[in-house]
């Protein structure tokens, strides 16, 4: 058979079809004449290719809605049945339309006309924010503290005004880089650099019209609005910004990392809204805490909220370098509910957001993924990222900003739910991992509902409070987030077609993942016909994917590249539909190690197609556990529907189609005649479950054999050793494993995977910890020093994975 590789390069993409406005914009192209450009048949083009607000209106989810449970008032604010069909609005098309002016000038100038129509002023923005914040008394007091000299341990004698002074001037100091002075004339001007730029290297950035409108309706409210991302680009920071500013919506004041306070480059942050604050809040670089610190950062917060002014803070802290949504990072977040408790503002609506690229500008993380120091930001590697942007195209981009919700309303009724003490993981997994461990079972107290200690006064119930409010937003933003072609590709490529596969049945699949995510009432980032959207996915992922033409029928045969920075790309953005299907992919898992464990302890006659619910119900909450640092199953009211006094149509919602209830009446006759009967899973043995199943499982693929990896690793520890170091030797040990073909699955060896892996063996008990002063002494437990018990948390994991 002849064959002839061509370079992705080589192959004309101009024809591909985007979204609504783009097609507009860029494609002059009726329907009738896309129909004769496409006329091959195909089974998955639309008999009539309609506009992508058509589509939508007619089959797409709206997503973002309030949660019912904790939020039900919010969820019927801003909120009307017509706001669903307003449809999607590509923010980078400007014409004359959307200007006052018509004619020659207008078109020509368009860009210029709508920027200087934008409603920003400098009346809008916080005023004498330095002064304001100096003279707060918490602040004062914080600055005599700080000047005051300990004479003896526990006492303090009486500051000189020299050092208050001095200390003043410190904190001064401080404040120049956390206070912004925003700009309306640079941020009109920065709207018109971003749209040129924008058009330039993205085909559109989609928002939904609905969700605008809900934002707007908030902004009425007299209320300081938070925004909340994911964080996957730097663009992030600009991008919320620019959106608002074109819907006349004041801009937020953002809080970035001081790592981006570098020359020229924090200048125009400041004046666009961006303030810097440290990594750790209040911690000084040399380890100690920072009183002063911390009493500026939080009367700063505190006056802008006052004052009503917008925030926009990045709950994950850094930018996700493994595609799915990172733990929370709720420090600053705690500021924001201190403020509240503290009466300094009526009240706080909250507004998660969503964001997807069909690629990012960064291309990818590889570099660190492959366990390479993070390179600091300068103005030559921002001013290198534009030039580099400038000469590539990076598809689509679609934002999407949830409903907003009071935050004195969550605060309220989580007050009001007496709910167990939350677990350790130690304390949930152990009896799983080690079922015959003596004591391992939770005191009757802990299991308790604590009723006394849902007072916001209460230490332990503001932690709890700010970390489920977290846990509650990056869920709902994670579940904002649109599918974009690329996730849909590369996931195909990875886990169903990872040897390759013709570019039809590669069509043919994706259609059918598109469909079934819609199903899931998650939302796509694209448009247009299944051919031309698959095409337009492999030209973005580059050298990622391979194309082979064949002279059977004149197919292309499409195959992933098998190189490591292939591999881990591909693995960043197939991570982009992973939460879609997380659910069942943990029953599946969880389904493999149930009938695992009854091949090898025998079946007794029952029927191997037969799986008990509680027994499937148990292994998928351990799965969930020992997967806590990776993502967010579900929130709490979710968690109730999964229990297992669930009805059977409510937990059969819950499971991939292949699997269907059925009940055990042999003791229906029992003398426990109220107590409810055991009820059974039937695991369909159609080929085309199968497979599905196989699908699901192959997605928990790579992090199972990450953690069972480092468990086999840490068979041979020896010794007390820094975990920075330990950590490096466990991530040379998976890279070795994936360079020797050894790995099932090379992207099992990207950093992130074994640093949660570490993370999580740490917080079950399988290190004890010593900490230092910059790093912290590992040493196996004494739980975890027998070898045999290792080799049970070997097996544990192992059962879930199917090799």
């Amino acid at each position: 058979m002849d064959e002839t590789a061509l370079s992705l390069g080589t192959i004309d993409v101009s024809y591909l079809s985007t979204s609504a406005e783009c097609s507009i914009s860029r494609c002059k192209h009726s329907s009738e004449e896309w129909g004769e450009c496409n006329s091959r048949p195909t089974l998955f083009r639309s008999a009539t290719l309609k506009w992508k607000e058509t589509l939508l209106g007619r089959k797409r989810p709206f997503v973002g809605r309030c949660c019912y449970a904790c939020t039900p008032q919010s969820r019927d604010n801003f909120f009307n049945a017509s706001i669903p069909s307003l449809g999607l609005r590509n923010v980078i098309y400007i014409n004359e339309t959307h200007t006052r002016y018509r004619g020659w000038l207008a078109r020509r100038f368009c860009y210029v006309l709508f920027v200087q129509e934008r409603d920003v002023h400098k009346g809008m923005f916080a005023k004498n924010l330095t002064e304001n914040v100096l003279n707060n008394s918490r602040v004062q007091k914080a600055i005599v503290d700080e000047a005051s000299e300990p004479s003896t341990p526990g006492s303090f004698v009486q500051a000189d005004p020299k050092a208050i002074n001095k200390v003043k001037k410190k904190a001064r100091k401080i404040l120049q880089e956390m206070v912004a002075n925003v700009s309306p004339a640079l941020i009109r001007l920065t709207g018109w650099v971003l749209l040129k730029l924008f058009n330039s290297f993205f085909w559109n950035i989609q928002i939904h019209r609905g969700q605008i409108e809900m934002v707007k309706a908030a902004t009425e409210m007299n209320l300081p609005l938070i925004f909340l991302p994911v964080h996957k680009s730097h663009i992030d920071y600009l991008l919320l910004t620019f959106i608002l500013f074109c819907h006349n919506i004041k801009a937020p004041y953002i809080a970035a990392g001081n790592n981006l306070n570098i020359p020229i480059f924090s200048t125009l942050i400041r004046k666009l809204g961006g303030f810097f604050i440290r990594r750790k809040l209040d911690q000084s670089p040399d380890g100690r805490k920072d009183f002063l610190y911390r009493a500026l950062l939080y009367v700063h917060i505190e006056e802008l909220l006052r004052q009503q002014q917008f925030l926009e803070i990045f709950l994950e802290g850094t930018r996700s370098r493994s595609g799915k949504t990172s733990g929370a990072r709720a420090g600053l977040l705690s500021v924001v509910v201190d403020a509240l408790f503290s009466n300094a503002t009526p009240d706080v609506l909250i507004i998660p957001v969503g964001i997807s690229y069909d690629r990012i500008i960064e291309g990818h993380y590889n570099s660190e993924q492959l366990g390479k120091p993070k390179k600091n930001e300068s103005i030559w590697s921002i001013a290198r990222g534009v030039f580099r942007m400038l000469r590539k195209n990076y598809g689509c981009v679609r934002v999407d900003f949830a409903q907003p919700f009071s935050l004195k309303e969550y605060v309220n009724s989580q007050s009001q739910k007496p709910v167990p003490a939350p677990l350790s993981l130690e304390q949930a997994l152990l009896p799983a991992i080690l079922p015959s461990r003596p004591n391992d079972t939770v005191d009757e107290g802990a299991e308790a509902s604590l009723p006394n200690s849902r007072d916001i006064t209460s230490e332990p119930f503001r932690r709890e409070l700010i970390s489920n409010l977290a846990e509650h937003i990056l869920f709902t933003a994670n579940k904002s987030c649109a599918v974009m072609s690329t996730h849909i590709v590369a996931c195909l490529l990875l886990y169903r077609h990872r040897q390759g596969t013709d570019l039809s049945r590669l069509v043919e699949d994706f259609f059918s993942m598109k469909e079934e995510v819609l199903a899931r009432d998650f939302d796509l980032g694209f448009s247009g016909n299944s051919d031309d959207v698959v095409m337009h996915a492999i030209h973005l992922l580059g050298n990622c994917v391979n194309i082979t033409n064949t002279s059977r029928n004149n197919e292309f045969f499409i195959t992933p590249s098998t190189t490591i920075p292939a591999v881990f790309e591909l693995n960043f953005y197939s991570n982009g539909v992973l939460h879609v299907f997380i659910k069942e992919a943990i029953i599946a898992c969880s389904l493999h190690a149930v009938q695992s464990r009854r091949y090898r302890n025998g079946t007794n006659g029952a029927s191997p197609s037969l799986i008990s619910q509680e027994h499937l119900v148990r292994k998928a909450a351990s799965l969930c556990y020992l997967l806590s640092n990776e993502f967010t199953v579900s929130l709490q009211d979710d968690q109730e529907d999964v229990s297992p006094s669930l009805t059977e149509h409510q937990w059969n919602k819950k499971l991939p189609e292949p699997l269907s209830w059925r009940s055990d009446e042999e003791d229906e006759d029992s003398d426990f005649g109220e107590e409810q009967r055991d009820c059974y899973l039937k695991v369909s043995q159609s080929q085309e479950h199968q497979q599905y199943i196989t699908f699901l499982q192959r997605l928990l693929g790579p992090l199972l054999e990450a953690y069972s990896s480092v468990v086999i690793f840490v068979h041979n520890f020896s010794g007390p050793v820094l975990e920075s170091e330990y950590l490096q030797k466990l991530h040379r040990h998976l890279i070795s494993r994936t360079e020797k073909n050894v790995a099932v699955y090379a992207e099992s060896a990207t950093y992130s995977h074994v640093k949660n892996a570490l993370k999580v063996f740490k917080e079950i008990g399988v290190f004890s910890q010593t900490p230092q002063r910059r790093d912290t002494i590992l040493e196996l437990s004494t739980t975890f020093l027998p070898q045999r018990n290792r080799q049970k948390l070997l097996e544990f994991i192992m059962s879930f994975m199917v090799l």
